[in-house]
């Protein structure tokens, strides 16, 4: 089960009264546990619930799913904050108008037998890909370490590849997002070795959409997130089965899927408003951007610092009923 300390009080979110124009919104959502509610929210009827005609649109590959947002294929992702900064510093007008979550463990660096640290990845082979978010807390870790991503064998793979070549003896290391951890975990003697719980609000993940959508379609927007609240008091009240659903749609058993319940913080309404309030700790989504935005510049995963300008869109959280 996914982590949903402090969800109460949310069975209120049925009935919206912010029902949409009846326009077709296509979201694309990937493999993540803090993903996964969306299809929860699809089989149970709650975006229809809630006034909004929603194409929910799975991508195999993470990266798919960001271009496809970028290039206007799609009206909304599920993508994390880093990787938004980087689609907006390459000239996309997007929106973040939801946490679904923050990651609190379950982005990993694994290691095989014998390396117990990340200062033991010295000249190893580590397996991640490149210019997304487990890269990035790749190079948050080996930073820690005092180690640059000059000191090892970087092996640019998808996520998907890159822990089944972990898991296969073809390289050291692998950085990676569940439910791929667990295969990459099933590598005799291997461990997790950091952690995104070491940095904490280094990964937020976010419903993010396109400033046209919020401009053009405020109302399904706003249905979009009662839904997101809506479906997480089901979740909460369905245990058993909502673990059915989103275990199957994440290819791995029921108990593999109750191992990510601590490593994904699954965000509440008032957590959500607390992070798009400006302030000056990891919790703020404004500190936490330019932290990023600092990062993946110099270390050249951006060209250019993106404008925060409309980036942050908190109205459709404080409007969601309470």
């Amino acid at each position: 089960m996914l982590t949903l300390a402090g969800v109460t009080a949310l069975s209120g979110c049925s009935d919206s009264s912010a029902s949409g124009s009846g326009s077709k919104i296509t979201i694309g959502f990937s493999a993540w546990p803090g993903w996964f509610p969306w299809q929860v929210a699809q089989e149970q009827g709650l975006f229809t619930k809630n006034g909004v005609n929603v194409d929910l649109k799975y991508f195999d590959n993470y990266t798919d799913s960001i271009n496809a947002l970028s290039s206007g294929a799609i009206d909304a992702n599920s993508q994390t904050l880093n990787d938004t900064l980087s689609s907006v510093s390459g000239g996309a007008k997007l929106s973040i108008v939801l946490v679904n979550d923050n990651s609190t463990g379950n982005d990993k660096v694994i290691a095989r037998d014998g390396i117990t640290s990340i200062a033991d990845l010295k000249g190893k082979k580590v397996a991640v890909e490149q210019g997304l978010v487990d890269h990035y807390l790749l190079l948050l870790a080996l930073q820690s370490a005092k180690l640059t991503e000059k000191d090892i064998q970087l092996v640019n793979l998808p996520t998907d590849a890159a822990a089944a070549a972990f898991k296969s003896g073809q390289v050291d290391a692998v950085a990676a997002f569940a439910p791929f951890t667990s295969t990459a975990l099933e590598r005799p003697g291997s461990r997790a070795i950091s952690t995104s719980a070491e940095f904490p609000g280094a990964i937020p993940d976010h419903l993010v959409t396109s400033q046209k959508l919020v401009k053009d379609h405020p109302k399904d927007v706003q249905a979009l997130v009662n839904t997101w609240f809506e479906t997480l008091a089901w979740i909460k009240n369905n245990k058993d089965a909502a673990v059915k659903i989103m275990a199957k749609r994440g290819g791995v058993s029921e108990a593999d899927y109750k191992t990510y319940d601590a490593g994904t913080t699954i965000f509440t309404r008032q957590q959500n408003i607390d992070a798009f309030t400006p302030g000056v700790t990891p919790e703020h989504l404004d500190f936490q951007a330019n932290k990023i935005i600092d990062f993946i510049v110099s270390t050249g995963l951006a060209q250019q610092r993106p404008s925060l300008d409309g980036l942050f869109d908190d109205q459709f959280v404080k409007a969601a009923p309470q």
